[in-house]
């Protein structure tokens, strides 16, 4: 595996710093949850946080994936759609900057953005409205696109449209490609439950999810278990267990892989993107599951020291020194 294109929903990201979770009770949101919601509702609780410290980026779970492994070194590509304003220009130009190839899309709505509001501890909540993103069809999606590459990476946000998810998955795999997703939010599994099932089942090689994602996804109470029963639909299963680290299972082997304790938990925004990046990147470079979960927990470490996505260049400067001590067996988890 060595060249991976990632297809997700195209958005900028406006992060809220939070004094309180007072705005979560007031509008009924989950904390920790992604909700769709539309233009109404976000654009109401944009203003209710209005004078709070915020920042603007690109966001979208798979970009968030696809921009970091580009960072670290990986060919990659990028599926999405952007509406027909100044926002998509900057998030196609942001993408050839990098160094990914776009596949960018122009619908009639405007741009999708994300409001994501962290609370003092750093967790994260977000409000999604997805605007042109929700108007990609899977009859855009023709094989040509994976020509060249190896994996397919895909965002469980995309479930909102099940054709479109399943369509795609389907002409990868008929393309040679191996399937990879990350199931995005509890709440997006309970909500699309039995599809997810079906569709890991008949389509994925690689599952990523986080505790509350795989108990609900398997109905199992301990991670282990929900660890067992993801790995009977899939070849390779991650279940990220938080503070305790991650567990991975291929066939009979499975790893604990711990976390950098070092990290300083200022923003949860990306962890799980970037975790993904850092085990994708390991796998596109051959190394065993020790060796990628470690590169994955370190990608993620980094990212929760910052609010947002972005990381400086001496941040990426540490994460390669790290990744160097991971190639030689010389730092791992």
């Amino acid at each position: 595996m060595k060249k991976i294109i990632g297809i997700g929903n195209a958005l900028t990201d406006m992060l809220v710093n939070l004094k309180s979770d007072d705005v979560l009770n007031q509008y009924g949101i989950a904390r920790g949850s992604m909700s769709l919601v539309d233009s109404q509702l976000q654009s109401e609780v944009s203003k209710a946080v209005a004078g709070r410290p915020y920042s603007l980026s690109l966001g979208g779970s798979a970009d968030n994936t696809i921009r970091a492994m580009a960072h670290l070194g990986s060919s990659v590509g990028f599926i999405g759609k952007v509406g027909r304003d100044t926002t998509g220009d900057f998030f196609e130009q942001a993408l050839e900057n990098l160094g990914i190839k776009p596949v960018i899309f122009r619908g009639e709505n405007r741009s999708g953005k994300c409001v994501s509001l962290i609370s003092p501890d750093g967790e994260r909540t977000m409000l999604t409205h997805l605007g042109a993103a929700l108007e990609m069809k899977a009859e855009e999606i023709s094989a040509d696109i994976f020509e060249g590459y190896d994996c397919l990476y895909v965002e469980g946000y995309l479930v909102q449209d099940h054709t479109l998810i399943e369509s795609v998955a389907r002409t990868a795999k008929r393309a040679g490609l191996k399937v990879a997703i990350d199931l995005a939010s509890f709440n997006v599994v309970e909500e699309n439950l039995d599809f997810l099932r079906q569709l890991v089942g008949n389509f994925v090689d690689i599952v990523f999810a986080n505790e509350d994602e795989a108990r609900v996804f398997s109905g199992e109470e301990e991670p282990i278990n929900a660890l067992q029963y993801i790995s009977e639909l899939c070849e390779l299963t991650v279940v990220k267990i938080g503070m305790k680290g991650a567990l991975i299972k291929q066939g009979e082997q499975v790893v604990h892989v711990g976390i950098m304790k070092a990290a300083e938990r200022v923003d949860t925004t990306g962890a799980g993107d970037f975790y993904a990046a850092g085990f994708m990147y390991g796998l596109t470079e051959g190394l065993d599951l020790r060796q990628c979960g470690t590169i994955g927990a370190v990608t993620a470490g980094k990212v929760i020291e910052v609010v947002g996505t972005t990381l400086s260049d001496e941040a990426w400067e540490d994460i390669h020194k790290y990744i160097n001590r991971v190639k030689t067996e010389k730092y791992l988890f």
